[in-house]
């Protein structure tokens, strides 16, 4: 053999007119298993899969008859017998060798596993979640699309769950995508476990999986899968030391009643599965008609606002605050209005929620933030000295750089800090525990003042609160308006004003509407006052007129 040979790295074979093997090199054993001497005159049929030596031994005499030069690639699906009967997937180029007058044809062989281990790889990559070894997007879409198809073929019913983990991306921030990526896959093993070999479960992305339940035919089985899966889900899940309790909220939706493309059933599930989370998640919703006309609204509501939000149409009205015994106006509260030139008048209960499942939470609470600064430097500059309190909401807290936003925004503005308050709702304050104790400070440090907002409607921690930098709380107009009517509502009013006063903070009462209701919170020594007995929210061009107002008629 000529010593050159072992220095290539593929397997090389000279192999006569026979078809018997004359050497091999030194990688034909990483090839076939075999030592290479151990080759030396043996038929090349060694090597060949079974029932291929006729084919190959033609195809070796037509060479040899017309030798023409095969480069690497020219032929696909070839593979290699090893030495324990297993297959090697290669690729062969031939050419033709001469050697002391003799013809013998020279095969150089690549090792073609890795290369079709990748192509397997990516195949599965197509179909598969890699993540979690669920079907994928594409794959789930496709049988929905067959299981729709095959429903109305023979007029029966088939059902989509889509299901949604609820609050994942607490997970991923405060644990670590690698605890994130753990429960996800753990939350589709237990989700696997719970349905039936025909049933298909797909990771669509992020934390949305999908179920397909190709022959529904009793809406009540569909309900009892959906428990099982939530029930499965919200089991405690643990990592190491990572402790969660996780949960999810489930739309269903059932083909083809509910739409008759797998598009449609998509959307209607997604509807219902909104529908869940704002029925206050681990729960499903089933789909029903409403849903698409409260899905038209949003669509419309959405679109309006973002022109809204580009060429104006919204404003600030401003509804005062008053010091309960003086009567004297100590603030006003700044609250969005909008007046839309095809919708007309529309409430903030209406578009608020909109903006915050669309995204346009974060430019509309922009925009009220920079105008309300506005107004109260322009209130400044005409001698007008009014505390402006503003909502903000949880998306605008959790923005890295909302505190050094806010510094800028005073700066430009001039306005000093005391003078500007934000209102945050006790839910927003109390569930991110130390992060947004840790975001309040850092807005308190600026001296900006804070007011919990609607509390007693949220799950307040006594500790939490204590430790919070709030300097006032806003009452839940809920109690206010009941104070006067419900002995319950008036020992919860009398608690909170309590509580209030021994952790050192000031209370509001909001939501005042009788005089009834004014004198009973001004008893019980509530600080501030605000609500329609005094005044309504106002456009900023009527406070300085309001101001004189509510001036002469306080008590």
């Amino acid at each position: 053999m000529q010593p050159w040979l072992d220095l290539i790295p593929d397997g090389v074979l000279l192999v006569d007119e026979q078809g018997r093997i004359r050497c091999a090199n030194k990688a034909m054993h990483r090839l076939c298993g075999m030592d290479p001497s151990s080759l030396h005159g043996h038929a090349l049929d060694v090597l060949l899969p079974i029932g291929a030596s006729c084919r190959h031994g033609a195809h070796l005499q037509q060479f040899f008859r017309q030798p023409r030069p095969r480069p690497m690639g020219s032929v696909s699906r070839l593979s290699l017998r090893r030495a324990d009967g297993s297959s090697l997937p290669v690729d062969i180029s031939l050419g033709l060798f001469e050697s002391e007058g003799e013809r013998l044809a020279l095969a150089v062989i690549h090792d073609l596993s890795e290369l079709h281990s990748l192509h397997q790889r990516n195949d599965y990559l197509a179909t598969h979640d890699e993540l979690t070894g669920l079907h994928n997007r594409p794959v789930f879409h496709q049988l929905l699309s067959q299981a729709l198809a095959q429903a109305q073929r023979s007029q029966r019913s088939m059902a989509l769950l889509l299901i949604d983990l609820d609050d994942f991306k607490s997970v991923n921030d405060g644990h670590g995508h690698h605890v994130g990526d753990r429960l996800l896959q753990d939350m589709a093993s237990r989700m696997r476990r719970e349905l039936r070999s025909s049933d298909a479960l797909a990771r669509l992305g992020g934390d949305e999986f999908a179920v397909l339940l190709p022959d529904q035919t009793h809406a009540p089985d569909t309900l009892r899968v959906a428990e099982k899966l939530l029930a499965s889900i919200a089991r405690p899940w643990q990592l190491g030391h990572h402790e969660i309790s996780p949960g999810a909220s489930i739309g269903i939706v059932f083909g083809p009643g509910d739409g008759n493309s797998a598009d449609m059933l998509m959307r209607h599930a997604d509807m219902a599965m909104y529908q869940a989370k704002d029925a206050g998640r681990g729960t499903y919703r089933v789909f029903d008609g409403r849903m698409a006309a409260e899905l038209e609204e949003r669509s419309l509501l959405q679109g309006r606002l973002q022109l809204a939000l580009r060429h104006g149409g919204l404003q600030l009205h401003y509804q005062p605050q008053l010091c309960a015994r003086s009567g004297r106006v100590l603030g006003v509260e700044a609250l969005a209005r909008w007046q839309d030139a095809q919708l007309g008048m529309v409430s903030p209960a209406r578009f608020i929620p909109v903006a915050e499942r669309c995204g346009l939470i974060l430019p509309l609470g922009d925009w009220v933030l920079n105008e309300a600064c506005r107004q109260l430097r322009s209130w400044l500059d005409q001698g007008l000295a009014l505390r402006v309190a503003v909502n903000v909401s949880a998306h605008q807290l959790r923005l890295p750089r909302f505190a050094a936003h806010l510094a800028e925004l005073l700066q430009q503005w001039r306005i000093p800090p005391a003078m500007l308050e934000l209102e945050i709702t006790e839910s927003v304050a109390m569930g991110d525990g130390l992060q947004a104790k840790a975001l309040l400070e850092e807005v308190a440090r600026l001296g900006v003042q804070l007011a919990l907002d609607d509390f007693g409607m949220g799950h307040s921690s006594l500790g939490q609160l204590r430790d919070l930098p709030v300097h006032r709380i806003k009452m839940d107009r809920s109690f206010v308006q009941g104070a006067c009517t419900h002995a319950r509502d008036a020992v919860l009013t009398r608690a909170v004003i309590g509580l209030t006063k021994t952790l050192g903070m000031r209370v509001v009462g909001e939501g005042v509407e009788t005089e009834a209701q004014r004198r009973f919170l001004q008893a019980e020594g509530c600080d501030e006052l605000q609500g329609w007995l005094f005044a309504p929210a106002v456009a900023p061009a009527n406070i300085p007129q309001l101001l004189q107002t509510l001036v002469v008629a306080a008590p």
